[in-house]
């Protein structure tokens, strides 16, 4: 199994600014969001890659990609009908290839050589299955995410075998259905905002269902597993989002040093 096409999703009221922003990358670099975004899915192998967007963005978008934009397919989403539905606006593209999923305001930073969307595609192709990544999260912030129960693979640190998917749980039905052997308690295994699925998962979408929903149909179809790494994702779209993003991208890159040579003066004035 290879994967070549991705889709992002970008078409969320409170999201279609998002991508447009301008932050400074691990490189030193000003990129608008977009770019960073889809450099992180070209780095992982893809060749094709569409962005669900709201009509009449798809100027503003393909502007900012810059030298990225050729390689972009603009895919409207006419209504807003919810995040599984925009996935679904993408049918036509993906056909019936797997595909790299992922939002458009979320950043993705690796504490490894290899790029978060790149080691979740590796796993998928060598697993020839869809494949989740996740992250071991407090129950307290199980409002913000859908979550995934499940066991671990035999044999295997990082890797865990989905049967349960729900979107948003509750403490008390993550604590019914969600309990993953192996994990402190207390914590549960919430979606990272980023995905490697198999086209039947668009067989379960539809206006108004849930990408969570359709996650828990296919994995009562199919193998579907899910990916623990000790990467980090940030929610630009919550109340300082892209300041921690920024924060972040800059303490993991070549101007570390600087960057907290700047934060220790602030805290020192507060």
């Amino acid at each position: 199994m290879k994967i070549r096409k991705a889709v992002i999703t970008a078409a969320g009221p409170s999201q279609r600014s998002l991508p447009l922003q301008t932050l400074i990358d691990r490189d030193g670099v000003e990129k608008p969001v977009l770019r960073i975004i889809v450099e992180e899915a070209l780095r992982a192998g893809v060749e094709e890659i569409a962005i669900v967007v709201s009509p009449g963005d798809e100027i503003a978008y393909a502007r900012v990609a810059g030298d990225h934009a050729g390689r972009l397919r603009f895919v409207p989403q006419s209504e807003p009908l919810g995040y599984g539905h925009a996935v679904l606006c993408a049918r036509n593209f993906v056909g019936q290839d797997p595909f790299l999923h992922l939002v458009g305001d979320h950043l993705y930073i690796s504490r490894a050589e290899k790029g978060c969307a790149e080691q979740l595609v590796e796993v998928a192709e060598a697993q020839a299955c869809a494949v989740s990544a996740v992250q071991a999260t407090r129950e307290n912030l199980l409002p913000h995410y859908g979550a995934a129960g499940g066991q671990r693979v035999a044999g295997s640190q990082d890797l865990y075998r989905i049967d349960t998917v729900i979107e948003k749980p509750t403490p008390t039905e993550a604590e019914q259905r969600l309990v993953v052997p192996g994990l402190r308690a207390g914590h549960y295994l919430c979606f990272f905002g980023m995905h490697v699925l198999t086209p039947t998962v668009m067989d379960f979408l539809g206006p108004r269902v849930s990408l969570s929903a359709a996650l828990a149909e296919l994995a009562r179809r199919e193998q579907y597993l899910a990916l623990e790494r000790a990467n980090r994702r940030y929610d630009i779209g919550v109340r300082y989002g892209l300041l921690t993003a920024q924060l972040a991208l800059a303490l993991s890159g070549r101007d570390r040093d600087e960057v907290l040579s700047q934060l220790v003066e602030l805290l020192a004035i507060a």
